[in-house]
């Protein structure tokens, strides 16, 4: 049986994620907690053994993929299907600006409704899953007996949670998606599988969780 162990992590903070404001696609870095959580991280994973670190494009996945590329001394290789979801025209708005603009669009948003699709040219919860789990095999194929590191986003961690657990889209959430917490699963060609969910014993202080992933 081929299996690639996993270690995902979401990126450190961002000011963004202190304002709850959606980032999406949009192109925001780490703030000073974020470029700490990241570097903690990595030290954390320093002694693991890593083949590869793929991570989302984004800055603020892309450097604290870099801090654990530097801690572990493995390559690192950005790939956009790693990316958040997209949001559409909602990026850079809080979730209480467009309930105040789009009251239908924020209230099928809250109910998770798979279809959804935000103004814009955005992501539905089915075109990410879809997306999540096609990059994930891509990549975790390639490492059989290996163990990789995946760096994304809050939306992508729950993805990959909902995958490995096989929750419905709409289930509501009871796991974490803390900055920089380390989450670990197992790929086969069957699928995902969970090894382990949110260690943050590497931060000294409280996480940041996404609240609308």
């Amino acid at each position: 049986m081929q299996v690639t162990r996993i270690i995902a992590i979401r990126h450190g903070e961002t000011a963004w994620n202190v304002d709850a404001r959606i980032q999406g696609h949009l192109d925001i870095p780490l703030n000073d907690k974020g470029l700490w959580q990241a570097a903690r991280t990595g030290k954390a994973l320093a002694h693991e053994p890593v083949t590869t670190i793929y991570s989302s494009d984004l800055l603020r996945a892309h450097a604290t993929a870099q801090a654990v590329a530097l801690s572990t001394g493995a390559p690192l290789v950005a790939d956009a299907g790693l990316r958040e979801r997209c949001f559409g025209s909602f990026e850079g708005q809080t979730f209480k600006e467009i309930e105040a603009s789009h009251p239908e669009d924020a209230m099928r948003w809250r109910q998770r409704d798979p279809q959804f699709v935000p103004a814009g040219g955005g992501e539905s919860l089915l075109m990410l899953r879809e997306r999540i789990e096609g990059v994930v095999g891509r990549l975790a194929s390639r490492h059989a007996d290996q163990q990789i590191v995946l760096v994304a986003h809050g939306g992508v961690m729950d993805m990959l949670y909902r995958l490995a657990t096989h929750q419905d889209l709409q289930a509501p959430r009871s796991w974490e998606l803390g900055n920089a917490s380390i989450n670990r699963l197992l790929w086969t060609p069957e699928g995902l599988s969970l090894v382990g969910w949110g260690d943050a014993q590497h931060l000294d202080s409280g996480v940041r969780d996404e609240a609308w992933a």
